[in-house]
């Protein structure tokens, strides 16, 4: 019963497994030109019949189905097996222009019904030439097909019917500031084949956040339709552009240099061999692109005061982990924001804790996706602070604004208002002890009432009665050692309250010491070859450092801020270029891969010895 059970289940294993093995699926070209012939091939890996396709009445069925069967069998380990497998072939004429869906076919298998996947295909016109070819056919004429090198990029002209060029191709050329345009670069051919890329020199981005869109590694040549001709075109490369400032920005020109395989055509006679040895000859052809100028417009005036860097269409959610907890235990606010946009460079929204409450810093986490239509997803910033003692509190509505692209203003979302009960905590919490002063979120309490304590059990020594400690050297020791201990401390503690109470002061002067630390923390990041984390180090250690030594807010410093201050320190008009060069590079190189090793060892050595050498100017000045 036992081996009848387990063999039972093998066999329904079996068949399941097959079951589920049996794929039935459709191919054709995702692009034909009008009167084009083309193949639309349904494979199936296994036996089947009663093969009913689904609709093609907008094309020409010159052809089918036409059937074919191939079997295959396999020896492992003395064991053999066979397969099967069928494909149904039709071929097809185009003969209107629009894109058309054919719908899942139909197949019998072991009694059961497959169906394939539909098929969309894009019809494009006929190029001119052949249509003039085609009107001419009926008197006679016969017209050339010669390349055309109006249609852009350079061409190879030495032969007749053949076009290769590249084109640089934004999306908009017209954009507000932080809305990103898409920038894809394609390789157009016709009547010759492409070898490969000797080299490829895209151009530099300069003046806008970069982000590459991932594309496979396999890269299929697709028809394309290009004033009045249709090109095999192959996409090489497309980056999202996030202008950081406005007016007119270029992209300079780009150089490309192709390997063509050209037939060989120079021997009058031919023979049966030519065919399978060396008959082409490869050509190297420079290609340039057009330079690109985008225009930046600026954002309008009256930005309101949760204005978040964000342009794009976002929505934001908040939530909290609870609104009644006892003294001591952590609150955290959840707030998520997504759509479509700036998501990389938007800043967190401000949550405005109570005085009382002890916040630390937020916790980010990004989840996007880079694609055609923009960087979409989410950035989820998690707040938490802890309530150090009892009573009601309330956390006004979390506001985000930003830049709506569909309406051309600005929108601020708000979230709910939080209003918390915090309850007294155990008897060992410091929320049940009375507390002196005026107590803000990170002050220590001070006890009342301890002076009382338990009686001592403990055996104790005693000294002999003629055992003296008044007047002998350690007494006076204990005297003025601990008198000269005060007097230098309140001396030193003096200079330090002095020097605190100027804090544009001490920020000024710790100014240059916090940078370092920033720095030798992006040098680990430079050796471990931490791209992003590299540079988010190097800006924090330039915006620190400015904002330390000027005594601004790093949220209220800009570039302009900064050229401002040191103007006003008679800093050199090449330097303060040399400042913003640096700050421009460090910024949207972030997330641009082009950069190497040594370029980051460049930006960091150019970044240490600029606050150096503004330390020294600025104490001269």
């Amino acid at each position: 019963m036992k081996k009848f059970l387990i063999s039972f289940l093998l066999f329904i294993t079996c068949g399941v497994l097959f079951a589920e093995s049996v794929s039935f699926t459709a191919s054709a070209p995702s692009a034909v030109a009008k009167f084009q012939q083309f193949r639309l091939v349904y494979s199936l890996n296994a036996s089947g019949d009663n093969f009913e396709v689904g609709n093609i009445n907008d094309f020409n069925v010159l052809m089918g189905p036409s059937v074919s069967t191939s079997y295959s069998t396999q020896i492992i380990n003395g064991n053999v097996s066979s397969s099967k497998s069928m494909t149904f072939t039709y071929i097809l004429q185009a003969t209107k222009e629009g894109t058309f869906t054919i719908p899942a076919s139909t197949v019998m298998c072991d009694g059961k019904k497959y169906y394939s996947n539909t098929v969309t295909i894009k019809v494009l016109p006929a190029d001119e030439a052949n249509n003039a070819n085609r009107n001419n056919s009926s008197s006679g004429n016969s017209a050339s097909n010669n390349s055309n090198s109006s249609s852009g990029g350079s061409n190879v002209t030495n032969l007749s019917g053949v076009s290769v060029f590249m084109r640089a191709i934004p999306s908009k050329v017209k954009i507000y500031e932080q809305e990103y345009t898409l920038l894809t670069y394609k390789l157009y051919v016709k009547g010759v084949n492409v070898a490969g890329f000797s080299s490829m020199k895209f151009p530099e981005t300069k003046g806008f956040l970069s982000q590459e869109i991932q594309l496979p590694d396999d890269k299929q040549f697709e028809l394309e339709h290009y004033k009045g001709s249709n090109y095999n075109v192959l996409t090489l490369k497309q980056l999202l552009l996030f202008p950081q400032q406005s007016g007119k920005i270029t992209i300079p020109s780009g150089s490309f240099e192709v390997v063509l395989r050209v037939p060989n055509t120079s021997r009058s006679r031919r023979s049966i061999f030519d065919d399978f040895f060396d008959t082409y000859t490869e050509q190297k052809k420079t290609l340039k692109t057009d330079a690109i100028t985008i225009d930046v417009k600026s954002l309008p005036s009256g930005k309101p005061s949760a204005y978040a860097n964000a342009v794009g269409v976002f929505n934001m959610k908040s939530s909290i982990s609870s609104t009644n907890v006892k003294a001591n235990e952590a609150i955290t606010i959840k707030v998520n924001i997504t759509g479509n946009g700036n998501l990389k460079l938007v800043k967190n929204p401000i949550v405005n804790f109570p005085a009382d409450f002890e916040v630390y810093d937020p916790k980010v986490t990004n989840n996007f996706d880079i694609t055609k239509s923009g960087v979409k997803g989410t950035r989820t910033i998690e707040y938490l602070a802890i309530p150090r003692y009892a009573g009601s509190f309330t956390i006004p509505p979390i506001e985000f604004a930003y830049f709506d692209l569909n309406s051309n203003s600005y929108r601020t979302l708000r979230s709910d208002t939080y209003n918390i009960m915090v309850e007294k905590g155990s008897e060992n919490d410091n929320s049940n002890v009375g507390v002196s002063g005026n107590i803000t979120n990170k002050e220590a309490l001070k006890m009342l009432g301890s002076d009382i304590h338990y009686i001592n059990t403990k055996d104790h020594k005693l000294n002999a009665q003629n055992d003296f400690f008044y007047g002998s050297t350690a007494y006076c020791l204990w005297l003025i050692i601990p008198s000269l201990l005060v007097v230098a401390l309140l001396v030193v503690y003096r200079k330090q309250l002095k020097a605190n109470a100027d804090v544009a002061r001490t920020r000024n002067r710790k100014a240059n010491k916090l940078a370092v630390k920033r720095l030798k923390i992006a040098e680990k990041h430079l050796k471990a070859n931490e791209r992003e984390k590299f540079y988010d180090e190097t800006l924090k250690a330039l915006w620190g450092y400015f904002a330390n030594k000027f005594n601004i807010p790093i949220a209220d410093l800009t570039k302009e801020k900064v050229e401002a201050e040191l103007s006003q320190r008679n800093i050199s008009e090449e330097k303060i270029a040399e400042v913003k060069d640096v700050l421009s590079t460090c910024e949207f190189a972030r997330y641009s891969p082009t950069k190497s090793e040594g370029e980051l060892q460049e930006v960091y050595q150019k970044t240490v010895e600029l606050i150096s050498s503004l330390e020294e100017d600025i104490k001269k000045n």
